[in-house]
């Protein structure tokens, strides 16, 4: 037995000294290049195309009061509707930021606040082109339905599911931004 040992390490140690390349004149094929792996979600960052921090839309009410775990205020629904906003307790107006219900699920939220940056980046203030700058062919720009020379941007979640709408006014500056499901999310009179 000790005498095939250096036979057996001698065999093995040319073996390893060969190029690696096949000896049928094959040739070796490169290896498909990686995708990055996409860049986690940012914690500090709370709005997201599928809600906003632990909030997710499609939520019944309770769970939501559950998860958002601080005080909302807001009014019940108009008679004969079942839509309506509840907000933060630091919102001044729903024209800052409040999250919509509509058949007691979370369905959209809107901000009208620079400090709130959208999924993606955009933020009120942005102009038309920052937008397009940002979100790129995935954006679907319209005329607004109510303010001559204004626009809605339409950006679907590359996932899928929820969808991020700008509005602009005249100037070409984004005024506010929501985040929700359709209908809701495209409703642009809000519960009215």
């Amino acid at each position: 037995m000790m005498r095939r040992l250096p036979g057996l390490a001698c065999a093995l140690l040319l073996a390893a000294c060969g190029n690696g390349a096949p000896s049928d004149g094959v040739p070796v094929a490169a290896a498909p290049p990686i995708k990055p792996a996409p860049a986690p979600a940012d914690p500090a960052q709370p709005a997201r195309y599928d809600g906003y921090g632990d909030l997710r839309l499609g939520m019944d009410e309770a769970a939501f009061a559950k998860a958002w775990g601080g005080e909302l205020k807001g009014a019940p629904p108009s008679p004969g509707s079942s839509c309506k906003y509840k907000l933060p307790k630091w919102a001044k107006t729903p024209r800052d930021f409040a999250f919509m219900f509509e058949g007691g699920r979370f369905v959209r939220y809107d901000v009208g606040t620079a400090k709130e940056a959208a999924p993606g980046g955009g933020r009120v203030g942005m102009s038309l082109a920052q937008v397009h700058a940002l979100y790129g062919a995935a954006v679907d720009e319209q005329p607004h339905k109510y303010v001559e020379g204004a626009k809605i941007l339409r950006v679907a979640a590359p996932q899928g599911g929820g969808v991020l709408v700008f509005e602009t006014g005249a100037d070409g500056r984004v005024t506010r931004w929501r985040v929700g499901v359709p209908p809701q999310v495209d409703y642009v009179e809000g519960c009215g």
